[in-house]
């Protein structure tokens, strides 16, 4: 099987031979939030599938630049510092100008906003594919229906014109781990003495109504240190009051790292557990760099939204019986009805009969 341009909807599949095209020079934009940008690798991945000796450029944020920087597939990252030095009118036209200077022959833009739908549009490129649904529709050349029925990563490869079935979208997305990575992780390993399975578990988000309750976390760490299993709390450096809280209920066989590695440690770190219990929230997409089991749980979003992981060792389970769900699509700083209950209903013991399925380990107790 081997893949040629189309002027319809980016790359179109064929067989029984390939046909040589010209090398392509083409550029992502995506300048959403982590776990978008970690969607994002399976279409760039399938790029380079399609034009081997095309050059594919990432414009970028800061805080997602380093797993574009890790992926094998990127050749180079462009940072775009939108709520920074770049945020004003006059930094934008100055960063597009910057931009027309690589002469790009493709751009994607998997994200929606109208500020790339503006970098799209002045960037002088005339292959140019958005979604029906962006922000600015007329910044591109060809539109692609944004299916709210599929995952994420089926919407990005739609955009890009690969055909796939029920099964061959379930690419994950690769990164690639250096020594020094490697290295590292192995040496909190041996200092905290973790010598038994552990079980990571990523208790954090950004938007509140996201976070499965605390309490339930600390009953389900229970059953795990009971089933002799380590624990280890991840996150980012917003995570760590909440991970302290945590750990503070136990006295031993539990770590907390959260604040203390990058994306790519934290991916390294991902590689070596048994499972990974989180929010819907970058870490599960960071499970699925990892191929590990993922078990997310759905609070005030749902798994309908399309950021589900998605590999076969992998589920999540969400509290759906709630006429007020989902009471947003990112979540929300508060519950609306001050409730909670779609993260109090989604009780600890579903979790605990999940976590069983998943790990696979019969020695683990009733």
């Amino acid at each position: 099987m081997s893949f040629v341009s189309t002027p319809s909807s980016g790359f179109g599949c064929i067989s029984g031979g390939s046909i040589k095209m010209p090398a392509e020079k083409i550029l992502v934009i995506q300048t959403a939030f982590l776990g978008d940008a970690i969607l994002t690798l399976p279409m760039i991945q399938k790029l380079k599938e399609f034009e081997p000796n095309s050059t594919v450029d990432v414009v970028t944020i800061p805080s997602t630049a380093e797993i574009f920087h890790a992926s094998p597939f990127v050749n180079n990252v462009i940072i775009f510092d939108k709520k920074g030095k770049q945020k004003s009118v006059l930094s934008l036209v100055r960063f597009i100008k910057e931009l027309r200077r690589y002469q790009y022959t493709k751009i994607f833009c998997p994200h929606r906003s109208l500020r790339s739908a503006f970098i799209v549009f002045f960037s002088g490129v005339k292959a140019t594919y958005g979604y029906s649904t962006s922000g600015f529709k007329k910044a591109y050349k060809v539109l692609i229906p944004y299916r709210t029925d599929e995952h994420e990563v089926q919407r990005n490869f739609d955009l890009i014109g690969f055909t796939y079935d029920n099964q061959n979208w379930r690419v994950l997305p690769e990164v690639t781990i250096s020594s020094q990575n490697i290295e590292k992780i192995e040496k909190f390993l041996n200092t905290n003495h973790v010598a038994n399975p552990f079980a990571a578990i990523a208790p954090g988000s950004v938007w509140n109504t996201k976070i499965y309750p605390k309490e339930y976390y600390v009953e389900i760490i229970r059953y795990l240190i009971l089933n002799s299993f380590s624990v280890i709390l991840i996150g980012g450096n917003a995570d760590v009051n909440l991970c302290r809280e945590i750990a503070a209920e136990f006295d031993r066989d539990i770590i907390n790292a959260a604040g203390k590695f990058t994306v790519v440690e934290s991916i390294t770190l991902l590689k070596k557990a048994e499972i990974l219990i989180s929010n819907d929230s970058a870490p599960a997409h960071m499970g699925m760099c990892a191929n590990i089991p993922v078990l997310t749980l759905y609070c005030s979003t749902v798994p309908n939204f399309g950021f589900f992981p998605y590999s076969d060792k992998s589920s999540y389970l969400s509290y759906d019986d709630l006429d007020c769900k989902p009471c947003g699509i990112h979540g929300l700083k508060k519950c609306p009805i001050e409730t909670f209950d779609c993260g109090y209903k989604l009780f600890p013991n579903r979790v605990i009969e999940k976590i069983k399925d998943l790990v696979y380990d019969k020695n683990l107790k009733s």
